[in-house]
């Protein structure tokens, strides 16, 4: 179960008040019981010093007198019950002179100041503090009671915890109110976030939210603003998309019409290859719209690895090499271990591909979406290659980059194209770009994207167009 930001913090806050003032009432009581002690220790000190002082006190049938002087206490100490202090005074050789009470049976001592004794009886063992005052013929004794300290201490205490869990409840009841008032500016924000919708994603404004708020609100601003550009790209892939199968749709149902009446053998034979063509067509659009949307910014991220460009290369050249047989292309890979801005001097055409050296090139990425961007730049070279040309693939490393371009001797493109070949369906006003669907190259710039590599078009001389694209380094 999911907690809330507020229920979180006011539990914390109120655990960590409850333990604190836990650990105020045990400090408190500690630092009363050690100042309560100092004060009993003060007076049995000053007992046993009255009884000292007086010479009368030291004669054996002085017990009056001293009981007399142990009673001359505070009178707030009656309160709290028979706070008992017992006198004796002791020869040097340890003789009892006398004891304001004979049944506490106080131990001989014969060290000046304050100790801490215990005594045993049939009933009970009692603790005692005692305090010592060795004179030169005669020993006095002041006494009291540990555990009457003990009792004086828990009672004051406990008459202290009362008022202190009171305050405890009403700081938890101001620290309710104060998180709610605090948090508010939060709730306020997620009804700001939860009143957007698809058509009304303009940004949440900065100045209405604390500072504390503002990484959060530019954080959701920016994300709505990179959905809406994702809602507007898709509505215009989906417009251009059913625009763009509109057109080879027709073309499908005319080529059938006059497939159904064709006359003679030869008309027929000829609507049915335009129609098996018009369907490959079609099938090869609806394909890069496919891919196209696999690479969408939203689309899933794919998870990068090791892939040799040279083997990815030689699949790409086995799967084109029979339409290039048919088209009279020769297709080939070149590779090098350096950057080299030339082509391969120009072989006799031919439908063998050109083997390469075993120098292997590693990127990494997604070898199926790196197999669909060679497929498009061979796709596109070997559509606008005349017969007798030829496209090369080449593999290079560029200063710690690896680096794979198409080359073909085809009319190229004009620079002022160079740039807007990457827009989807764009097909320019140039001839050569009369056929395609003007997806290959965006589908080509989506991928590289989703690499991080860069791609870029320039005239390989003679005649003709390189494209080159370069990845990350590793």
């Amino acid at each position: 179960m999911q907690i809330s930001i507020h229920r979180r913090v006011l539990t914390w806050s109120l655990g960590a008040l409850a333990l604190g003032t836990a650990l105020l009432l045990v400090g408190f009581y500690e630092v009363l019981s050690d100042e309560m002690g100092e004060v009993f220790a003060d007076n049995l000190k000053q007992v046993a010093l009255a009884v000292a002082s007086h010479p009368e006190a030291l004669e054996e049938q002085a017990t009056e007198t001293a009981r007399r002087l142990s009673l001359q206490l505070p009178r707030i100490y009656e309160e709290y019950g028979d706070f008992e202090f017992v006198t004796a005074v002791w020869t040097r050789d340890g003789k009892l002179l006398h004891t304001s009470d004979p049944r506490a049976r106080l131990p001989f001592l014969v060290r000046n100041g304050l100790s801490t004794v215990e005594t045993y009886n049939k009933e009970a063992t009692n603790r005692w503090h005692i305090y010592t005052v060795v004179l030169d013929d005669r020993i006095v004794q002041a006494a009291q009671r540990a555990e009457e300290r003990e009792l004086l201490a828990r009672e004051t205490a406990n008459k202290l915890t009362l008022p202190i869990l009171g305050l405890l409840v009403v700081v938890a009841g101001l620290l309710t109110f104060g998180l709610r008032r605090g948090l508010a500016p939060l709730s306020s924000a997620a009804a700001d976030v939860a009143a957007r919708s698809a058509e009304t994603l303009h940004p949440i404004p900065l100045q209405t939210y604390p500072p504390e708020l503002h990484p959060l609100v530019r954080a959701t601003n920016d994300l709505m603003a990179r959905l809406g550009q994702a809602l507007i790209l898709q509505r215009n892939f989906l417009a251009d998309a059913a625009h763009e199968l509109r057109t080879p749709i027709t073309a499908l149902r005319l080529q059938l019409q006059l497939l159904e009446r064709a006359t003679g053998e030869a008309q027929r034979q000829q609507a049915l290859l335009d129609l098996r063509a018009g369907v490959e067509r079609a099938q090869r659009l609806v394909e890069q719209l496919l891919q196209l949307s696999r690479l969408a910014p939203d689309a899933p991220k794919q998870v990068h690895r090791p892939v040799h460009l040279i083997g990815l290369a030689r699949s790409v050249v086995t799967m084109f090499s029979a339409r290039a047989d048919d088209l009279g292309v020769d297709l080939g890979i070149l590779e090098s271990r350096a950057r080299n801005d030339e082509p391969a001097p120009a072989s006799a055409p031919t439908s063998t591909p050109r083997p390469a050296t075993e120098t292997e090139v590693v990127v990494r990425g997604d070898a199926q979406q790196l197999t669909i961007l060679l497929s498009n730049l061979v796709d596109n070279a070997l559509r606008h290659t005349p017969a007798g040309g030829r496209v090369d693939i080449g593999i290079e490393a560029r200063e710690g980059r690896a680096c794979l371009t198409v080359t073909d001797n085809g009319p190229g493109i004009p620079d002022s194209d160079r740039q807007r070949v990457f827009d989807r369906f764009y097909r320019g006003n140039s001839d050569s770009f009369s056929v395609g669907s003007g997806l290959g190259l965006a589908i080509v710039k989506a991928v590289c994207e989703q690499h991080g590599a860069s791609i870029e078009l320039t005239e390989a001389p003679p005649q003709g167009l390189r494209v080159t694209v370069c990845f990350p380094r590793a």
